[in-house]
């Protein structure tokens, strides 16, 4: 921030320390896009065969799946979305001013960790596509075992690197495109498997009714046991599971650098995108034709990669799908690593600290045991965040409404807080005592960390100055404030209107790639209905494989080039 005669040059400021600027902000259909594409990934092929793993029933899974998804949707509607919207702030920005430079360059290292190996499992997962078109052996090994695996790795990272190298606007645009056909996916893929899977478990290609489709998932996908015969987890864990998945996200506030830029909080709703049709939709999907593919190569599902089944069920599409997915989620998790680590290195630009980032990302990616463990890390990343989660929901929910003043210990000018290093600490061994004991379900364990440490947080801050008034400071702040929005408002005057495009052409093109993913539903449904026995079977699958990869193709071609004439108008 520079200072030129006593006033604040806010040209100087980066971008990402700011307040999201009004003419920025993005419709809901920018968060749809955005949620779909990130939780429509590649690694619901893994999610969906580790449910099978840890021998869930069907019911549970229907039931299960449905609420804690539901569970995460508020959680981000009623939770996240608020603060962002209310401060336009990402949490990087926010945690600096309300816990000083220590604990605040300690979170965004810890989540350029967090993150950077999140965007390579999804990077490693693409990668296995490839390395089964390529008929390159199976990576077993916690390190590669084969040259060209890694040549694979890096050549798709870079392609993650770049488009989140431009930041939120490529990230959205690159999710929008994709998150149409990855819904057709996910929703074909099982109607083209399920035929040789009814076929393996009643003895007939056609589903004729629910009874038999329950009775088709019971014995043979999610079966109530685990791969070792042992009973499997309950409706509790698959809610749990599925709730905490991105409890690093929600509870954990890291979405705030998504959500700032929302025009109102309702659009947290939008992540109904990523959890319903995303999370419920594909890892009930990825389930199926994990058991579809183990019954037409022989293996049991553990045995499968991302790879293996998106091939047997969609063709050159599945591992289409398999690439695409992996970059939607590497490309908004690397944004975020990025946004950490720029948080860290204020002088240096977000390009330069994603670019960096990413290429550490690759070299990680190259491991194959970073997908393999994605389950693991997922969660205790979230409980390991949930503590800094509940510190910034305290500050900004809770301390106006018990007469505690907000961003105290930025307005006492501390480089320090030791309230919030000191409630994240014992936040972690609370939650992590807990598990320990085993005192109660690991997928909830948040809960009560979340809670605990906005307890101890709120009683450490009101001990250390959270209850002193600072009125001078506060009308130095609200007066930056609005020398912020004014120089936005200059910034917002300069820019060229927004323009629809209307023209024939364009909206030929919409056509076009809508009716693509039309002919691919239809196709997977002609595979469903009308195989009467497995030649025809055959047959229709074969055709779906061939028309089907025919209309991704068709779709992506017009559907960008859809989205470029839309920009042109905007340039």
């Amino acid at each position: 921030m520079k200072e030129t005669s006593g006033q604040v040059d806010i040209s100087g400021i980066s971008d990402e320390q700011l307040p999201v600027a009004k003419h920025q902000l993005k419709g809901w259909k920018h968060f749809a896009g955005l949620y779909a594409g990130e939780h429509v990934a590649a690694t619901e092929f893994v999610f969906g065969a580790t449910f099978v793993a840890l021998g869930a029933t069907m019911s549970d899974i229907l039931i299960g799946l449905l609420v804690g998804n539901l569970l995460a949707v508020l959680s981000w509607t009623l939770i996240t979305t608020p603060i962002a919207v209310e401060t336009r702030l990402s949490l990087y920005t926010y945690l600096q001013k309300i816990a000083g430079d220590s604990m605040t360059k300690l979170y965004n290292w810890a989540n350029v960790i967090i993150f950077t190996v999140i965007s390579a499992a999804m990077i490693t997962v693409s990668a296995t596509a490839v390395r089964f078109a390529l008929d390159i052996p199976a990576q077993l090994n916690w390190y590669p075992t084969n040259a060209a695996f890694v040549g694979v790795v890096v050549a798709v990272g870079v392609i993650v690197v770049v488009v989140a190298m431009y930041g939120f606007n490529a990230v959205s645009d690159f999710s929008r495109i994709c998150a149409p056909w990855l819904f057709t996916m996910f929703i074909s893929g099982p109607l083209v498997l399920m035929p040789v899977l009814a076929n393996a478990v009643i003895g007939d290609t056609f589903v004729s009714s629910w009874q038999s489709f329950m009775e088709i998932g019971s014995t043979s996908v999610w079966t109530g046991l685990t791969q070792h015969g042992e009973p499997g987890i309950g409706l509790m864990e698959v809610i749990g599971f599925s709730w905490a998945a991105n409890t690093i996200t929600h509870f954990g506030l890291i979405d705030m650098a998504l959500l700032r830029y929302a025009k109102r909080k309702r659009y947290g709703l939008c992540t109904s995108a990523g959890m319903l049709f995303g999370h419920y939709i594909a890892w009930i999907s990825a389930g199926i034709m994990g058991a579809g593919t183990a019954v037409i190569v022989q293996k049991s599902i553990v045995q499968l990669d991302p790879g293996d089944v998106a091939f047997h069920a969609l063709g050159l599409s599945g591992l289409v799908i398999v690439i695409v997915a992996g970059w939607t989620t590497a490309n908004a998790n690397l944004y975020r690593a990025g946004l950490a680590a720029q948080a860290v290195f204020k002088d240096k630009s977000r390009n330069t600290t994603t670019a960096v980032v990413g290429a550490v990302t690759v070299c990680i990616a190259c491991f194959p045991f970073v997908f393999t463990k994605l389950l693991p890390l997922l969660t205790y990343a979230g409980l390991s965040v949930v503590p800094v989660g509940a510190i910034v929901f305290a500050e900004h929910v809770i301390f106006p409404k018990i007469g505690y003043t907000r961003y105290w210990a930025h307005y006492k000018q501390l480089r320090h807080s030791t309230p919030a290093v000191a409630s994240w600490g014992l936040g972690l061994v609370f939650g992590f005592g807990l598990n320990a004991l085993d005192v109660i379900s690991f997928y909830y364990l948040f809960i009560p960390t979340w809670f605990f440490t906005i307890a101890v947080y709120t009683v450490l801050a009101a001990k250390y100055g959270a209850k002193q008034t600072f009125e001078e400071e506060k009308a130095k702040s609200e007066a930056f404030d609005n020398k912020v929005k004014a120089f936005q408002r200059a910034q917002a005057a300069s820019l060229p209107p927004h323009q629809e495009d209307r023209s024939a052409i364009s909206g030929a093109l919409r056509v076009v790639s809508w009716g693509s993913l039309a002919v691919t539903v239809l196709l997977a449904g002609n595979t469903f209905l009308m195989s009467p026995d497995i030649a025809v079977y055959e047959t229709n699958r074969e055709q779906f494989f061939d028309v089907g990869f025919a209309c991704t193709l068709i779709y992506f071609i017009s559907a960008y080039w859809a989205m470029r004439r839309q920009k042109a108008l905007v340039v």
